[in-house]
């Protein structure tokens, strides 16, 4: 059920819807105990339901906790109000990336730094956690090169 401006979560009131995704909707809301806006991301009713789903709302919440990192939101708290689940993150105000790209193409020199700043070379790529396995390339002082599997278990 998609929420109203004026409503209130907790001590959160929103103010405009500002995305929608698989697993939930996001709005600005304002915390009005520290007077700022805040991006909430609220977990649908049928979802909640669901203990996978919710299960897998509550890793999310568990993994943003964990990370720091520029160019990835912070997480200021998992919420709950009235049976309504929600993530509660910093708002980062500008257009997305796929919001960039629907206006045209982006010349080389606007896209290097882009992804320069998403992934320095110095910095290995984060891996997804999913149950597959990668294929990764390496060199054996003594061999040639190979190819190995390796499992990503979590």
């Amino acid at each position: 059920m998609p929420l109203a401006a004026g409503t209130r979560l907790a001590h959160y009131e929103i103010l405009e819807p500002i995305g929608k995704g698989g697993m939930g909707e996001v709005y600005r809301a304002r915390d009005t105990k520290l007077e700022r806006d805040v991006a909430i991301k609220v977990l649908p009713e049928e979802f909640a339901k669901d203990k996978e789903r919710l299960a897998r709302f509550e890793r999310e919440a568990k993994l943003l906790a964990s990370l720091n990192h520029p160019n990835i939101a912070s997480i200021y708290g998992l919420e709950e109000s009235d049976g309504v689940k929600a993530l509660v993150l910093e708002l980062v105000e500008g257009p997305t990336l796929a919001e960039r790209i629907a206006e045209g193409p982006i010349p080389v020199e606007e896209a290097l730094p882009i992804s320069r700043h998403h992934h320095p070379p110095w910095q290995p790529a984060a891996r997804p956690v999913r149950r597959w396995c990668t294929t990764r390339f390496f060199r054996s002082p003594s061999a040639k090169p190979r190819r190995a599997l390796r499992s990503t278990r979590p």
